[in-house]
């Protein structure tokens, strides 16, 4: 049984929570797992040695043109799919969450492999790596803070895309009720009254129907966090040894077969022994990155549930410190002169 099965599972398992509670535990259990990961991240920069690799990554990665172009390209494409229309039948709220949710995911992993190709494969290169490693830092330590500062660059872009991409569903859904004709939706709740003294006032409070809708992605938003943390440990190990060009186009194949590993897994149910082989072969070593998709959960309107945020993060921490661990292994050895 591969991970997507057993995470797949799982989340059968635990849908038997009524609806009520699920929604509650979902919410608590995002939170917990986006708070979790931020404060490690950047915690990291200020409690062990290799902090100031992690910050002076951070720095260098928010200072390059890639950055503001992602954010600018990756909102403006937001901001366009809420009120471009899809054509597709009623749906499109479901439309623009797997269009948001895909925009922020490229991105990320757009800036998490260039920033390793430039702060590893090019320090390598140009023998500034030598200079950081005769301080009293080790090659892990080194290797670690480049993974670290690498994550905080990317929640800095992710965290007002995430922000933006919330508001555009608040905004869609009122939105689109109005442009089908249907029950007619304010944008803001205006019957909540607070009397102070002899005077009333109307709160503009948050409509339950986008707060529902809103509640119903963030576990998309966390898995997404979650896959890149994976891709980015692996281009940290793959620029330990390949320059940049070649780390993109290897990341680029991993991300591709990654997404397909419950297929090949399928196809090797056949009775080919070689079929089999490769896809068990690929399945073990490739990460399954088909468990950090909520496509299937969006199109069906299906809650993500708790224990399956939590599986994916167990998961998301295996394989990124096998992949770190990998890392070490290869830059043990590596000649800096």
């Amino acid at each position: 049984m591969n991970i997507v099965t057993l995470l797949q599972n799982v989340g059968t398992l635990a849908a038997d929570v009524p609806s009520a509670e699920t929604t509650a535990a979902q919410g608590w259990m995002t939170a917990i797992v986006a708070l979790l990961l931020i404060v490690g991240v950047f915690a990291v920069s200020y409690v062990f040695q290799m902090g100031n690799i992690a910050r002076a990554t951070f720095k260098e990665a928010v200072r390059q043109p890639l950055f503001l172009l992602l954010l600018g390209v990756g909102t403006i494409v937001l901001l366009l799919n809420t009120i471009v229309p899809f054509f597709s039948l009623g749906e499109d709220i479901k439309m623009l969450k797997d269009c948001g949710l895909a925009t922020m995911l490229i991105s990320g992993l757009l800036l998490a492999i260039w920033t390793s190709s430039t702060s590893i494969a090019s320090e390598i290169e140009g023998k500034t790596a030598m200079t950081l490693l005769s301080k009293p830092i080790n090659r892990r330590q080194f290797i670690l803070g480049k993974y670290f500062g690498i994550l905080q660059s990317t929640l800095a872009l992710l965290l007002p895309m995430a922000l933006a991409f919330l508001l555009c569903i608040y905004f869609k859904v009122p939105y689109d009720a109005r442009e089908s004709g249907g029950e007619r939706l304010e944008m803001f709740d205006w019957s909540y009254v607070l009397s102070l003294g002899f005077t009333e006032f109307r709160i503009p409070m948050p409509g339950d129907l986008q707060i529902a809708e809103i509640v119903l992605i963030l576990p998309g938003i966390a898995l997404v966090i979650l896959e890149i943390a994976v891709m980015a440990a692996i281009a940290v190990a793959i620029s330990t040894r390949l320059p940049m060009v070649a780390n993109m186009v290897t990341c680029l194949t991993i991300f591709v077969i990654g997404h397909l590993t419950p297929i090949l897994v399928e196809a090797g149910v056949m009775k080919v022994e070689f079929v089999k082989f490769m896809a068990q072969l690929i399945a073990t070593v490739l990460p399954s990155l088909e468990v950090f998709n909520i496509s299937a959960a969006i199109a069906t309107s299906v809650d993500v549930p708790p224990a399956y945020l939590g599986g994916a993060t167990v998961f998301c921490a295996a394989y990124s410190t096998a992949a770190i661990l990998f890392a070490f292994i290869l830059f043990e050895d590596r000649d800096l002169a």
